[in-house]
């Protein structure tokens, strides 16, 4: 086997005659079938990832990718039609399940389609039997058939619908028919008579509604598979420009057979917006919905005519045989009748009506152009591959009428050149800068020109199939029929003539040093040339094969050619010293790797395939499945990276060579590519007259740009001044606003106080009143309970009363019926003895009446004994009952008392979220008053601001009416400038002193920022202090009510005076010590601190006094803010000497009042508990109702 191998790595060409042969994977990668494989091209990085097909394919007739983009279908066709599943998912496209027929036998399916949720997949084949068939795929199971059309009518298109997986369309020639998979069989739901329509294509716009087109360009619209209405073309102008519509109009029977509109209409495709159809050639147009049976168009994109050398074939005919979109609706591409592939960029943000109306006068004439998505490719076959030393070029000639020079490092088309007849062969120079051309009437040598190939020489050599430059560039030979000519690179002489192949030659190919040359043709001759005599060295002829190529080994000892009758041959010194025997498939090509190593042939089924060197004397080599039809020429770069082919298919193949361990050969040569390229003088004179130009219109733009400019700043100085004169205004106004809050603030701040006083003796008289209310709850429901406790003793007792009677009466009836029983059985017994007696002879009867009398007995007893035990369980179950009554009556008083303890829970927790919410009700009152005022203050400004914007918008369009008069006066004084240039200086110093203006504006500009982010500062510093002092006022709070919870606290304890003596230390200790000791701190204290406070004060106030003398003149500003700080701290003062004063108050009060009750309770102690129990808890409540008021 061999030792290296060759991977596909990039390919030019398109696989034409498939359906659906191009769709989007994602926003940067297309799939599309070329030479034997699918190619997923990412078209911005220039990558390329290949999936193969399988070995039997004989062509490939339809492609479908699922919408969730992640599975292909691929109908091959072989000696039975086949459907092959890939998962793109995976790297190298994993075959997921091959998909049979069954016992049908299919030569090909025409048309494929997956289900919406990729489930289920459908196909619809070809003549005779015109079946469709319905896969569910994973399982690899045929659900049904039924047979569709007829050879007269052939089926396009299938699809299914996307809001349904089990109803699909099929239409084509006089078909349109509905059908839905049901009851395990495919059955049509409707079928639209349109014998007389062509129908080439269609798309579900919606659930129910399918647009079609035909082939004389008319788009026809089903609704639930019948034939309701038409899209018809109409044209509005609107300033110039014509506004395509389509309108539905309803169908007629007379109007099913109306003549062509547009151009066939050969793809059409659904998306978000509206459609996408084809409406002729190379023309694509988009429609949008509008209303609901109305679409606009609104693009329109062509093909580019060709923009390489003549258009022969321009692309504005070719029929676009495909239409895809990207998933994100941005990138629309196409593809074409002769293979090639075309994208667009349809995703320009959307305008307004009123945008769009003020632009259709400038883009009146422009119009969306499609660009190749990777580079223009051959449509037909390749006949001439030749590869440069010195540049990484390739030049390919075809069957099309053109050739081409491709860059195999970059991926790119160099170059491109469309001639008047068919290119049978190609040569390229060493040094990239010359080609050889053969054509039907002569040989042409052309210089590789930038941008251009140019005949420069023509050879009288016709039908030239084979040519070939010299290693060394000096020579090259031409095939002319059965002769070789050998022409002089320099001089372009004739020099040899070789003559001796009997039929054509086909193959050509020189020696390293250009001494040796070696031919083969279809006579079965390989000859083996020397160049300076001209003679035949060697000679090799096998009559019964045609040999198609021929090359020197890698040493350049031996010779290996292929021919048809399926061997390789290695051939020295007149004689075949080694054959590779091969299969049935011929060899086309060959190629000989320069380091040795490996021999890569071509055959006629278009596979390559990698034989090791010395050759192997059985079959042993590596295939490489590479095009879907004959390889025609294959060549190996002189670095022995890549490997070249072309076939018959239209496609260059660039596969990379590499061993088995995935690493590139090494080779000995190390090759520089060079970069030089020839330019004629008229192209060079010709860049220079341009760039001339160009220059001459840069500086007009520039001069153009510069005087807007100005006449800009002219304009924005004026504005500037208009908008500082409203910023002092609105500065001014501002301030006034701001003293008018601080008023507004300290007014609140007096009424928050109130409030608050009002709220805390309304929550403390709410309070009384719930611990009442829920006290009278709590004795009533104690109440109840006590109530249902003697119930359940009662019943209790009852139910013991009743179960002693009822097993009394059990006992004296089971009592009595025992008596009966024992008297009957001795009457009987007597009975009997008489019988006996007086009766012997009757014994038989007797014995009889015995066994009757027995059975009735025993009868009775059963039946007595089943009445009976009926009435016990009857009054067990009756036991029972009360049991369970008695215990739901307990569940119920367990339940009862939880739900008393968890009101209790709830009425604590409710007193507590009661005074939280009083507290948060205060902030959010004033917050929401705050935010009130702010609202209506911005809804002022936003008017102010549209009055303002309306004047300004005014003042926009008288300045561009003046704007319009100066541009025509303008015009008038360019041609008078001459006349005006001491005006235009004067204008110019104008200029410069309103710039100095300008500078000062900025200036005065920047010193007002300044300023207000001054005041801003300030006023963040002020709301922090504000922040301070209300966090100052809680913290107040919070200790008034721990000091009122300590000393209810303490009212407990009155009739124990000890204990009431330390708690009463304990908050002294505790409260007093934190503040301001009122027993130890005397008046005179207090008026010292205060006077030390006040001291304080002073020496600040004077520090900010000799602060702002010193910084009147600057900061005036800055002065009346310390100013009114200062007022601010001496109110702050006096109210903070208010509070104290207050709170020693009430703890002079709360003193008195304790001495009080310690007087009193002294001289009571000798008395009984119950006389001093009333006084005390009137004493308890009262100093309770003082603490709390």
């Amino acid at each position: 086997m061999a030792s290296v191998i060759s991977q596909p790595h990039f390919i030019f060409g398109l696989r034409r005659n498939v359906r659906n042969n191009l769709c989007f994977l994602d926003e940067q990668t297309v799939l599309y079938p070329s030479g034997n494989s699918f190619v997923c091209h990412n078209y911005i990085q220039r990558s390329q990832r290949f999936i193969s097909g399988s070995d039997q394919t004989q062509s490939i007739s339809a492609l479908a990718i699922s919408v969730n983009r992640r599975y292909l279908a691929v109908s091959e066709c072989g000696e039975k039609a086949t459907v092959t599943v890939f998962d793109l998912r995976h790297e190298q496209g994993r075959k997921r399940k091959v998909l049979n027929t069954g016992d049908l036998h299919l030569k090909e399916f025409l048309c494929l389609a997956f289900s919406p949720d990729s489930k289920y997949l459908i196909g619809q084949t070809g003549e005779p039997e015109w079946t469709l068939i319905l896969w569910l795929w994973e399982k690899n199971k045929v659900v049904a058939t039924v047979k569709t059309t007829t050879s007269n009518n052939p089926a396009a298109q299938v699809s299914f619908n996307p809001h349904n997986n089990l109803q699909f369309c099929l239409s084509g020639t006089g078909v349109f028919k509905l059908f839905r998979y049901a009851e395990g069989a495919l059955k049509r739901s409707s079928s639209a008579k349109v014998e007389s329509l062509n129908l080439l294509c269609h798309a579900w716009m919606s659930d129910s509604r399918v647009v079609a087109g035909t082939d004389t360009g008319r788009l026809l619209v089903f609704e639930s598979g019948e034939l309701r209405k038409e899209l018809k073309m109409t044209s509005t102008a609107v300033l110039g420009h014509t506004d395509w519509q389509l309108k539905m109009k309803r169908i007629q029977e007379n109007d099913v057979r109306e003549g062509p509109t547009i151009s066939r209409i050969s793809a059409i495709l659904s998306y978000s917006k509206g459609f996408v159809c084809t409406t002729g050639p190379g023309t694509v147009w988009l429609f949008e919905k509008t209303e609901e049976n109305i679409y606009r168009k609104s693009r329109e994109i062509q093909i580019p005519p060709d923009p390489y050398g003549d258009n022969l074939t321009p692309e504005e005919w070719l029929e676009i045989d495909t239409v895809c979109m990207s998933p994100a609706e941005e990138t629309l591409a196409v593809s074409t009748s002769q293979g090639q592939l075309y994208s667009v960029n349809i995703s320009s943000p959307d305008k307004s009506r009123a945008d769009r109306n003020c632009c259709l006068s400038v883009h009146q004439g422009e119009r969306l152009h499609f660009e190749f998505l990777s580079q223009p490719f051959h449509f037909r076959a390749i006949t001439g591959l030749s590869v440069c030393i010195r540049k990484p070029l390739v030049a390919t000639s075809s069957l099309d009428c053109s050739v081409r020079i491709w860059n195999y490092e970059t991926k790119d088309l160099e170059l491109y050149k469309g001639f008047q007849e068919e290119a049978h062969s190609v040569a390229l120079h060493p040094t990239g800068l010359f080609i050889l051309v053969g054509f039907s009437d002569k040989l042409r040598l052309m210089n590789l020109v930038l941008n251009d190939i140019r005949t420069f020489m023509e050879f009288p050599v016709r039908g030239c199939k084979e040519c070939a430059f010299s290693h060394g560039g000096h020579m090259f030979g031409a095939v002319d029929g059965n002769d070789i000519h050998i022409y002089s690179a320099t001089s372009f002489e004739n020099i040899l003539n070789l003559k001796g192949h009997s039929r054509k030659v086909l193959g050509l190919e020189w020696g390293l040093d250009d001494r040796r040359l070696v031919s083969c043709g279809m006579d079965g001759a390989v000859y083996e040339w020397n160049m300076e005599t001209g003679k035949r060295e060697s000679v090799s002829i096998l009559k019964s094969c045609s040999y198609t190529g021929a090359a020197f080994s890698s040493n350049y000892k031996t010779i290996l050619a292929v021919g048809t009758d399926f061997s390789l041959k290695e051939i020295q010194d007149c004689q075949v010293l080694k054959e590779v025997p091969g299969d049935d498939v011929a060899h086309a090509a060959l190629a000989v790797s320069p380091s040795g190593r490996v021999v890569f042939t071509g055959t006629s089924s278009g596979t390559i395939r990698a034989i090791t060197y010395p050759l192997p004397l059985q079959k042993e080599w590596i295939t490489q499945q590479a095009h879907c039809g004959p390889v025609t020429k294959m060549v190996i770069t002189c670095d022995d990276r890549f490997l070249l082919t072309v076939s018959e298919d239209g496609c260059l193949l660039i596969s990379e060579i590499m061993d088995k361990e995935g690493q590139r050969l090494k080779s000995n040569k190390q090759i520089v590519h060079s970069e030089e390229i020839l330019v004629t003088k008229a192209d060079l004179e010709e860049k220079t007259q341009n760039l001339l130009e160009l220059n001459m219109r840069l500086e007009e733009q520039q001069m153009e740009k510069e005087y807007q400019l100005r006449l800009k700043e002219m304009s924005y100085n004026e504005k500037l001044r208009e908008i500082s004169d409203k910023f002092l205004r609105e500065t001014e106004a501002l301030k006034a606003e701001q003293e008018i809050m601080k008023t507004d603030m300290e007014k609140c701040k007096h009424e928050h106080q109130e409030s608050s006083a009002i709220v805390a003796l309304n929550h403390s008289r709410e309070l009384d009143d719930l611990v009442l209310s829920y006290s009278q709850r709590l004795i009533v429901e104690h109440e109840k309970h006590r109530g249902l406790q003697q119930k359940h003793e009662s019943m209790q007792e009852d139910y013991e009363k009743q179960q002693k009677c009822a097993e009394e009466s059990r006992s004296r009836a089971l009592e009595e019926l025992t008596q009966e029983y024992e008297t009957r059985l001795q009457e009987k017994t007597q009975l009997l003895t008489q019988c006996q007696e007086n009766a012997e002879l009757k014994i038989s009867e007797l014995q009889e009446i015995v066994k009757q009398m027995e059975e009735d007995g025993e009868k009775m007893i059963h039946v007595i004994q089943m009445s009976y035990e009926k009435k016990l369980h009857a009054e067990k179950e009756s036991h029972a009952n009360l049991r369970r009554q008695t215990d739901v009556m307990t569940h119920k008083l367990n339940r009862v008392q939880t739900d008393v303890s968890d009101k209790c829970a709830d009425v604590y927790k409710l007193k507590q979220e009661r005074q939280n919410l009083l507290g948060s009700v205060g902030s959010l009152e004033s917050n929401i008053q705050n935010l009130r005022r702010q609202i209506s203050e911005q809804e002022q400004r936003s008017q102010e601001q549209d009055k303002r914007t309306s004047v300004l918008k005014k003042k926009n369009l008288d300045l561009e009416k003046v704007k319009f008069v100066l541009e025509s006066q303008l015009n008038d004084l360019i041609k008078q400038t001459e006349h005006q240039q001491e005006d235009v200086k004067r204008k110019e110093d104008t200029i410069h002193q309103l710039e100095e203006e300008l500078l000062q504006m900025d200036k005065n500009n920047t010193q007002l920022k300044l300023t207000v982010s001054d005041l801003k500062l300030k006023l963040t510093a002020r709301d922090k202090e504000l922040r301070k002092e209300a966090e100052k006022v809680k913290n107040t709070e919070t200790l008034l009510g721990r000091l009122k919870s300590d000393l209810h606290e303490c009212v407990g304890f009155i009739q124990e005076p000890s204990k009431l003596k330390d708690s009463i230390l304990k908050i002294y200790s505790s409260y007093v010590s934190k503040t301001d000791r009122v027993e130890e701190r005397s008046v005179d204290d207090v008026q010292k601190v205060l006077k030390q406070q006040h001291s304080r004060l002073e020496e600040t106030v004077n520090s900010l006094r000799m602060k702002l003398t010193k910084s009147e003149e600057k900061h005036e500003k800055v002065y009346c803010r310390m100013m009114a700080e200062k007022a601010t701290v001496a109110a702050e003062n006096n109210e903070l000497q208010k509070e104290l004063l207050l709170v020693r108050r009430q703890l002079k009060d709360c003193e008195s009042q304790l001495l009080l009750l310690k007087n009193k309770s002294g001289p009571k102690t000798e008395k009984g508990p119950e006389e001093d129990s009333k006084p005390r808890e009137g004493q308890q409540n009262h100093l309770l109702d003082h603490v709390f008021a």
